[in-house]
């Protein structure tokens, strides 16, 4: 257990007393959070779930979203404020303060205006990390439009699903973007995504990288045509709380992505609160997420989080490793980042390249952790605490889903003693329980499948064009308890801490032994020689499945004992740490592991290599290529 540095708690944003304020009335308790707010009629309906699943919260409120983020920190006197240090790859920098951001987004929203977008279409965005990219999703929630965005490595077929889906009316993107030292052509993929697309009527692109790109006269637009002479005031119009501001489309990493439609009011509330709360803003923090814009993990803690808050924050083009290992910590140096916020995946990339990278920086800015994307196993957190954190900066780890908007289990860093690995607990306002498929509630230190068994009001409120797919996806399994399946495993021990253990299809069954991806991978990681593992089971005669472990390994590091290789030894190290029945029966070291953009390991895919099928899609992964070759190391095998 750690407990909250003394110097922290005593100035926390949140203290343990909004536990008990949440328990005792928990719409009230979210009520009192939309006040924090600008509303522009002020909601007197808190949560109304008569229709559920379809729910609504403070429907009779009406504010702007884009307000709420820009408008009402300049207003109050903190123009001068920086809203963001960006920082390209190749090096380029650009300071933009709340004052800068206001006339920045004023002008797109004119231009979009002009371009024929108005309340309620469809704009997909297909950009990198950069300025105008946050400009033009303020803007599009200033005017009424959903933005949809879509990473800027995914293929064209990616993009293409989601202009189609959405039915888009405009489609932002760039000439090109840097990607590991390299200008990358982006235009292209943008073509042939919208070739035939009846809903499209515009392109509008923003230059990047200077490269010669195809045109389409009448339906392609530069940015610096139609954005930069538009005025810098802009008028912005109050919307109902329920009124649609975003689709997030899941990953694809369980078949065909979802786009999940986030409102307003609900969303706002529940994402400016968690910020402030789980990365207890303060007025000089300099607070980094490193997500990339296209994920819901930035969409919430890297743009409508932190600027309704008036955070300062960092945005990075870029990868941590271009043009060497210590890009991210020269960031940090730089600016003096006091929030670093990052993935389990990218940290594990950390340990593999060796304590001396971060060594050679100053961190002593950083006052604060966080975590996000999957589980992050103890092994890494601890390392995580010691060499970034210096020991002294509590990890707040996050869990939450693209369907919750915002986080759900998290530590408030004042308040709440840490367990490496796990996410503590349920923020104030907020509740899950571990059940059985039946609805059972599991014993505590038994695993079953994490529920949502409270509405929420940043929960999405459907899926796109089908919600029956919503009901079947979310609810149906707990219907007559209106709880939310979230697809996890989970364990609530006797403290009522939970510990995820990856997705309900992650875990493996041997010899009626349940084994969970998340703790079979930690026992791996906790190994010197291992820095990722992806675990999945196996069709086996015998035992029903079998566990087959692959394996990313560190540079350097102990040698194994003489005439054991290292596979054997890493079976020999789960048996001691799980016991005899979690042992892989294969341990495959691989160069590389599948991995979405945003860092996540693609488990459904090595689960389709060690059962003998085709794998499925594979346009969510980093490097296809890579994942390729282990298919086939696999097969040859045998």
């Amino acid at each position: 257990m750690f407990d909250p540095p003394a110097g922290l708690a005593a100035h926390a944003n949140v203290s343990g007393s909004a536990y008990a304020e949440a328990a005792a009335d928990p719409e009230a308790f979210w009520w009192a959070q939309a006040r924090r707010l600008e509303w522009d009629r002020a909601p007197e309906q808190g949560y109304d779930g008569q229709a559920w699943p379809e729910v609504t919260w403070f429907a009779d409120g009406t504010l702007n979203v884009a307000r709420n983020c820009v408008d009402r920190h300049v207003e109050a006197g903190n123009g001068d404020r920086v809203a963001l240090h960006w920082e390209g790859e190749p090096g380029d920098r650009r300071t933009v303060t709340y004052a800068d951001l206001q006339a920045e987004v004023a002008r797109c929203a004119h231009a979009l205006t002009e371009l024929g977008v108005g309340k309620g279409d469809v704009v997909v965005v297909y950009l990198p990390v950069l300025v105008e990219t946050v400009v033009v999703m303020l803007a599009c929630a200033r005017i009424g439009a959903i933005h949809s965005l879509v990473f800027g490595g995914f293929s064209a077929s990616a993009l293409r699903f989601r202009l189609t889906d959405g039915r888009a009316k405009l489609l932002v993107t760039t000439d090109g973007q840097y990607r590991r030292g390299k200008a990358v052509p982006v235009k292209a993929d943008a073509d042939a995504a919208a070739e035939g697309v009846d809903s499209l009527e515009h392109v509008l692109v923003v230059r990047r990288t200077g490269s010669d790109v195809g045109w389409t006269e009448g339906r392609d637009v530069w940015w610096h045509d139609v954005v930069d002479g538009e005025p810098d005031v802009h008028e912005a119009e109050f919307f109902p709380a329920e009124t649609p501001l975003m689709l997030v489309y899941t990953s694809g990493t369980t078949g065909k992505p979802k786009g999940l439609l986030h409102t307003m009011g609900g969303y706002l509330t529940q994402t400016s609160w968690t910020s402030w709360a789980c990365f207890d803003h303060k007025p000089d923090d300099v607070y980094w997420c490193t997500a990339d814009l296209a994920w819901v993990t930035a969409h919430t803690y890297e743009v409508y989080g932190p600027l309704s808050n008036g955070v300062t924050q960092v945005i990075y083009e870029g990868t941590p490793d271009t043009p060497e290992p210590g890009r991210h910590f020269e960031i940090i140096q730089r600016y003096g980042v006091t929030v670093y916020y990052t993935a389990p995946t990218l940290v594990r990339t950390y340990m593999k390249w060796g304590e001396q990278v971060p060594g050679r920086y100053d961190l002593s800015s950083l006052r604060l952790l966080g975590s996000v994307g999957e589980a992050i196993n103890p092994e890494a957190w601890r390392w995580f605490h010691r060499v970034i954190g210096g020991g002294r900066c509590p990890i707040v780890d996050t869990w939450w889903q693209s369907e919750t908007g915002a986080a759900i289990c998290a530590p408030l860093p004042g308040v709440t003693p840490l367990k490496p690995g796990s996410a503590t607990l349920p923020l104030p306002g907020l509740s899950v329980r571990v059940v059985e498929r039946d609805g059972t509630t599991c014993a505590p230190c038994e695993g079953g499948i994490l529920v949502i068994d409270r509405p929420w009001p940043a929960m999405a409120r459907t899926v796109w064009g089908d919600p029956q797919r919503y009901y079947d996806s979310y609810f149906a399994d707990y219907a007559q308890q209106r709880w939310y399946k979230a697809g996890d495993g989970a364990v609530i021990d006797t403290d009522g801490y939970v510990t995820l253990q990856g997705r309900i299809d992650d875990v493996m069954n041997v010899s009626g032994h349940r084994l969970g991806s998340i703790e079979l991978e930690s026992a791996l990681v906790s190994h010197p020689r291992v820095a990722e593992a992806g675990v999945v089971g196996a069709p086996d005669a015998t035992t029903g499945q079998a566990v087959v472990a692959f394996v990313t390994v560190t540079e350097g590091g102990t040698a194994s004992p003489a005439g054991v290789s290292l596979a054997e030894e890493l079976r020999g190290h789960v048996a001691r740490e799980l016991g005899p029945v979690a042992r892989p029966r294969e341990v495959v070291l691989v160069a590389e592991l599948p991995k979405t953009r945003s860092g996540k390991i693609m488990r459904r895919l090595l689960l389709d290599v060690t059962s003998g099928r085709e794998p499925g899609d594979t346009t969510s992964l980093v490097d296809p290529d890579a994942f390729a070759q282990l298919a086939a190391g696999y097969r040859e095998r045998g």
